[in-house]
This record gives C-alpha cells, sequence and structure tokens, in this order.
C-alpha cells in the first residue's frame, strides 16, 4: 500500500477515527498501555475498525516516520450499515439479494467475487470484521471498478446480522460441498441472502445452523473443488436466471 494511504502517529489516527475517515485496519505495536493507547480504543468503540497487535518490525517495515507504534490503513471505499440498505431495498420495491462472504482473505478472489455479485446485481455484499480480504488497489482492480459500484458493509458479529436478515423475512441459503441438495433445486425469487465460504475453511458452523437451506454445485470431474470466485458466480447467476 503507498504510504498516502497510511496515517501513523497517535493523535492523528485518533483524530482519524473521531472524524469519521473509512478505516480498513489499524496496527498497533504489542505491548502498548499508554494514556493515548486508551484514547485510541475509547475512540473505536461503536465502531467495526479491526485492531492489530504486531512486533514493532512490522511497522517499520511499512515506514520508517515517527509512528509512536500506531499506524492506520485508510480505506478506498467506503464501508455502509447493512440495516440501513435493507431498509431501502425494500423501500425501493425490490427483492433483496444479498451476498455473505464468510472469512474470504485473498485479495483476488475478493475482488473476482466483487465483480460478479455487481454483475448479478446483489444489493450489497457483508464481509466479517476480521477475517475478510483487505480491500486494497489488488482488490479494486480485479474487481474491474466494481468495488466502487456495490456497496460492502463490515459487519462485528455475523451471526447477529444473519439472524437479523431471518427476521426480516430473508431465506438464508448456504452453498458449500457437504450436503445432498443442488442450487438450481433452490428457490431465488424470494429475498435471500447467499453465504459463500473460504476456500480453505468453508462455512463457520454457526452460520450453517443458521441457514434455511444448504446447496451445493454438482462436481463431475475428479478436482475436489471450484475457485470461491467461479462458484459466487454460478450461484449468483441461477438467482438472475429465476428473476429474470
Amino acid at each position: 500500500m503507498n504510504e498516502e494511504n497510511l496515517i501513523f502517529g497517535m493523535r492523528a489516527v485518533i483524530e482519524a477515527v473521531e472524524a469519521g475517515k473509512d478505516i480498513e485496519k489499524i496496527l498497533l505495536q504489542k505491548g502498548l498501555s499508554n494514556e493515548l493507547f486508551h484514547q485510541l480504543r475509547k475512540a473505536l468503540q461503536g465502531t467495526t475498525v479491526p485492531l492489530q497487535f504486531v512486533p514493532p518490525e512490522k511497522l517499520k517495515r511499512l515506514t520508517d516516520k515517527n509512528h509512536q507504534g500506531v499506524i492506520a490503513y485508510l480505506t478506498e471505499i467506503t464501508y455502509y450499515d447493512a440495516e440501513e440498505l435493507l431498509t431501502n431495498v425494500f423501500e425501493k420495491g425490490k427483492i433483496p439479494l444479498i451476498l455473505i462472504l464468510d472469512r474470504i482473505t485473498d485479495v483476488r478472489n475478493f475482488g473476482a467475487v466483487a465483480r460478479s455479485a455487481e454483475c448479478a446485481g446483489v444489493d450489497f455484499i457483508i464481509i466479517p470484521t476480521r477475517g475478510a480480504a483487505q480491500i486494497n488497489g489488488d482488490a479494486i482492480k480485479t474487481s474491474a471498478g466494481a468495488l466502487h459500484r456495490i456497496k460492502v458493509c463490515r459487519e462485528d458479529n455475523l451471526k447477529n446480522t444473519i439472524d437479523y436478515l431471518k427476521e426480516s423475512g430473508l431465506q438464508i441459503i448456504s452453498c458449500h460441498e457437504k450436503t445432498d441438495n443442488y442450487f438450481y433445486d433452490a428457490n431465488f425469487k424470494q429475498p435471500t441472502a447467499i453465504i459463500m465460504g473460504s476456500e480453505e475453511n468453508g462455512i463457520s458452523g454457526e452460520y450453517l445452523k443458521r441457514s434455511d437451506i444448504q446447496v451445493k454445485i454438482p462436481m463431475v470431474g475428479n478436482t475436489a473443488s471450484l475457485n470461491v470466485s467461479v462458484a459466487t458466480g454460478i450461484v449468483l447467476f441461477e438467482a438472475v436466471k429465476q428473476r429474470l
């Protein structure tokens, strides 16, 4: 990341948080416990900005300036609130189609998924605060600019978010390999949130338990699974086909 996308120094980062700047994440030197550190933690209350504690060597690799043990990454997109966006979708008379990404950490995979989602008319994408790909220049480039056109929500507690979506009348469809149901047998014409998981860890059991339907893509070759961006595109365009 270019240095112009970084804010360093404790007071500068506190001011950025208090000013409502969109921050991707904050790196803090391990062992910090001074008064300014506690001011920063207080300023971050109620936000979804992830904190990561790192050794001083990592901060030094990012900048040789006086960072005072803290560096913030500015986001290259704006994050939105899922509840507000869903309300807007309903108010427009649309049938929601939402994509939830569970621990997809590869930047280019994330960008490719966002590109497919925007092309398929997904209303917005939901990602967790922690365990998600950093939305940087590589992600935006891979998305062919789609990340500037589709809204992304960063949520602290995906379980609560999924519960909210269910209470709002959405069906939750999880796509993974360990089920007998095929994705084209699901009814995507109703309000729907689709969960896609990482290639390494799949979908969290807590989210699977909250799903109304679990589906898979039929495989006839010898390769174990599809790339997550390809799998996402296949499922999303089944929704498009059914809704047209």
